[in-house]
């Protein structure tokens, strides 16, 4: 008789399960009294069958608090589904399975924000609004587990969720830390999840300078994992809505407890977020785009340094058929540019080294772990980098000549006239902009020229402290 249940939940079949009841109209209490895995509703729930699920619920509300060996009850398995209508109907019998957990101490509203199920989170919050503050075993909400599985939709759905409580508990729920003392922000900088980390510094009462057990904040831990391409932009969204690290916010505390005024600890307490802060930005910019830029020249330059233009000798060649010496002997493996244009393989093989060795000093002072964070030796990096681009630029043209055919000589000179023409202007117009800033800067310093108001918050304030 169970096993024609089993079967009728499988296919949700209503007519046989009244039929099932007729004959034994205890059925479901011999299965509630007994240690059976799962019951019927498991079944009908975890498959969406929703008429099934209302008659076994009209005949016996109590299977909606019966947990599987998982210990997970049926509200569980139509919420990890995603069947709201079946979750709808589980919290209408019974609204106190909502609290319950599975053997992971997990509710069914963990459950549907780490899988992502919207309108399952809709039904649960709207019959059932206390759930948002349930903690899992490791200390973790809903939005915890939304950002962890990158459930963007649902950490937006909980989020505003969130915003319609009181304001002690929505900073309280958005700010919560979790086992690691990390909150949903620290998630998503960890995971370099951009979207929701955007969605999440727009929220009025979140915390960006929140620390985690190891006293680190968000900010610090973007800097402190590996670098990719998305590390820019994070960084320019969390600064933009007032992120410190942790170094920045001590100094702050430290400087703020040496006033004695309310006036000048406010202006004190807020010249570090521009002085420390802003220059630390420029530097950890410039290290960024110079350890991009050099490692794309530095490959470019190994792979024509071993590829030369015309490509290598395949064979040795040294005498004919008859024996006699030919006039163009050669080593297999040997560059065929060197042999037929010698004067200039030696200006493209110069030209291509001194861009492969610039780009890869640059790399090395990078990663030398030496005090180079000061102003002077960025600006010496960017000196060199400058080489490797010109020189890279210089070994193109070489190349470009050697491989073109005589008859587009004149063609070709008129381009590459015009190219190395437009390329000198830019230079030139680059050289007299730094010029120009060296000059404002000096003026400034030395008080020539008086610094406007809100100077120091501008673009070009905080690139002239390169010259510093």
């Amino acid at each position: 008789m169970e096993s024609r249940l089993a079967e009728a939940a499988f296919r949700g079949d209503l007519n046989e399960l009244q039929k099932i009841m007729v004959e034994d109209p205890l059925i479901l209490d011999k299965i509630t009294a007994s240690c059976t895995d799962e019951t019927p509703l498991h079944a009908a729930a975890v498959l969406g069958h929703l008429s099934f699920v209302i008659e076994l619920l009209n005949r016996k509300p109590e299977l909606a608090t019966e947990s599987d060996s998982r210990g997970c009850s049926p509200l569980h398995l139509a919420a990890a589904k995603g069947h709201a209508n079946v979750v709808k109907e589980l919290l209408l019998v019974n609204s106190g399975v909502a609290s319950m957990r599975n053997l992971d101490g997990r509710t069914a509203l963990h459950v549907a924000a780490l899988k992502g199920r919207e309108g399952v989170l809709v039904e649960l919050v709207g019959l059932a609004p206390g759930l948002t503050r349930v903690l899992t075993d490791r200390g973790e909400t809903g939005l915890h587990l939304c950002v962890k599985w990158n459930r963007y939709e649902a950490a937006k759905l909980l989020g505003e969720e969130m915003s319609k409580a009181k304001a002690s508990d929505n900073g309280r729920l958005v700010n919560w830390k979790d086992y690691d003392g990390n909150t949903a922000l620290h998630i998503a900088v960890a995971k370099k999840q951009f979207e929701m980390i955007k969605y999440l510094i727009q929220l009025d009462e979140v915390d960006v300078n929140a620390l985690n057990k190891n006293r680190l904040t968000a900010l610090d831990l973007l800097r402190q994992s590996p670098r990719d391409t998305r590390d820019m932009e994070i960084e320019h969204a969390l600064l933009s809505s007032g992120a410190l690290s942790a170094k920045d916010m001590h100094l702050i505390t430290d400087e703020g407890k040496s006033h004695r005024r309310l006036s000048s600890l406010q202006s004190r307490v807020e010249k570090p977020v521009v002085t420390e802060r802003k220059p630390t930005d420029w530097l950890g910019r410039r290290r960024s785009a110079l350890m991009v830029v050099a490692s794309l020249i530095a490959t470019v330059a190994f792979q024509a340094g071993l590829t030369p233009p015309g490509g290598v000798w395949e064979d040795d060649y040294y005498v004919n058929e008859n024996g006699q010496a030919v006039s163009n002997p050669h080593s297999a493996g040997h560059s065929v540019m060197a042999y037929q244009e010698p004067t200039v393989y030696g200006a493209f093989m110069i030209l291509n080294t001194i861009a492969f060795l610039a780009s890869l000093s640059i790399i090395l002072l990078l990663v030398s772990g030496l005090p180079l964070n000061q102003r002077k030796w960025m600006w010496l990096q960017m000196v060199i980098m400058w080489v490797a681009i010109s020189t890279q630029v210089a070994t193109y043209f070489v190349t470009l000549r050697h491989m073109s055919p005589g008859d587009m000589a004149g063609t070709l000179r008129e381009v590459t006239e015009i190219s190395v023409l437009t390329w000198l202007t830019l230079i030139a117009v680059v050289f007299v902009g730094n010029v120009l800033r060296l000059n404002l800067w000096v003026l400034r310093k030395y008080g020539l020229i008086k610094r406007k108001e809100g100077d120091s918050q501008g673009i070009d304030d905080d690139q002239e402290d390169v010259f510093e």
